[in-house]
């Protein structure tokens, strides 16, 4: 199978991040599949029923929050 990814990174205001996380969400609770646009580039995620959710925080000089889902 061929390895595709997207990688997007920006800054926003949190209210900003928080809406994008929350249409993301919404996305995965009502149906089986997401849509992702970048470069003009259009892929549909199918998604299952069951996935892995890990949650990883990092402090120190640069803090993170990274959410990551598997299946």
């Amino acid at each position: 199978m061929e390895l595709f990814e997207i990688t997007q990174s920006q800054r926003l205001r949190r209210e900003e991040a928080a809406a994008r996380l929350r249409a993301l969400a919404d996305a995965l609770a009502k149906n089986n599949s997401l849509e992702l646009e970048r470069d003009g580039r259009r892929i549909t995620v199918s998604v299952p029923d069951e996935v892995e959710l890990s949650i990883e925080v990092e402090l120190g000089e640069d803090n993170e929050l990274e959410i990551e889902l598997t299946w």
